[in-house]
């Protein structure tokens, strides 16, 4: 048994809190990542893992060995990255997440510049609205936006994005331009937001002179991914309220108008955001590093 191997594959099931993710992420069979925490187990004479058909737990002793192994990696990855970045290039695989209008708008348009800085790094770039579990999806980052609720998790400050509320020409001669944002609550189709993890409308926010208003009024149509968000505002179904940088465009030719430009609200923070419990790798290094320089004035809308 290479035990320094089972190690890993024992941390990756407990991150994981499954064998299959663990397995994918480890680029092995599951029957070799079972095979080896077996083995681990019987040299250390201990059962780490309780195994059902359903799930796997990890047991008093797995804790404790998880925790105190844990460091033992972490200082072996210390030991690699100090001479990877001393001697050599970053490289490997840079898992993000990021959602759909961000990643279109924002990341992807600068994307060639990092990859061109750092030819060995590959990227897997998972869009999603939908938050994903760092540890258990084994993912290195994600760029979000909107206020930070893990205490689990290091966030970074990357840049803050203008919230633009808007509508078609067509629908504003139909409907007509409001003054103030409690005009909206009368005979005004709003397109709502919705949450992808729980569903609900995120209100149109609004500040004038210090004065904050939520509007929260029943939507004509949610929509829960930013694209399709963006989508169903530029065929008139109604008013939207997204971020500068997806309707640059959409505002130049015309397709839009903005409306309320005197209620915009305060501007809209994005982090990129990974474990604590994670190393940072070279690789992720020199990412958040290219993100603090390069993002901020893309999500802007510069």
């Amino acid at each position: 048994m290479d035990q320094l191997v089972a190690i890993r594959a024992f941390a990756r099931v407990v991150e994981a809190g499954n064998f299959t993710r663990a397995a994918d992420s480890l680029e092995m069979p599951n029957a070799t990542v079972s095979k080896l925490i077996q083995d681990l187990e019987a040299h250390l004479g201990v059962r780490l893992l309780q195994r059902t058909t359903r799930r796997v737990t990890v047991t008093p002793e797995g804790r404790d060995y998880y925790e105190k192994s844990a460091r033992i990696l972490r200082d072996l990855e210390d030991i690699d990255t100090s001479f990877s970045a001393a001697h050599g290039k970053p490289h490997g695989l840079l898992r993000i997440d990021i959602g759909g209008s961000t990643a279109r708008d924002v990341l992807i348009p600068i994307l060639p510049e990092f990859m061109t800085r750092y030819p060995d790094i590959r990227i897997d770039l998972g869009v999603s609205d939908r938050t994903v579990d760092l540890i258990s999806d084994n993912v290195d980052c994600v760029i979000r936006g909107g206020p930070l609720e893990s205490s689990s998790l290091i966030a970074r400050h990357i840049g803050s994005a203008t919230l633009i509320t808007c509508a078609t020409p067509a629908y504003l001669k139909t409907f007509g331009t409001p003054a103030y944002p409690d005009e909206l609550k009368n005979g005004h189709r709003l397109v709502s937001y919705l949450s992808p993890q729980n569903g609900r409308a995120f209100p149109f926010r609004f500040e004038h002179n210090g004065e904050k208003t939520d509007i929260k009024v029943d939507h004509r149509i949610g929509v829960n991914e930013s694209n399709a968000h963006l989508a169903a505002g530029l065929a008139g179904l109604g008013v939207i309220q997204t971020f500068s940088y997806s309707i640059a465009e959409a505002l130049h030719n015309g397709t839009l108008v903005e409306i309320l430009n005197a209620w915009r609200p305060a501007p809209y923070p994005f982090h990129v955001v990974y474990p604590q419990s994670r190393h940072v790798t070279h690789r992720l290094r020199v990412f958040i590093d290219w993100l603090l320089e390069r993002f901020p004035q893309r999500v802007a809308g510069a």
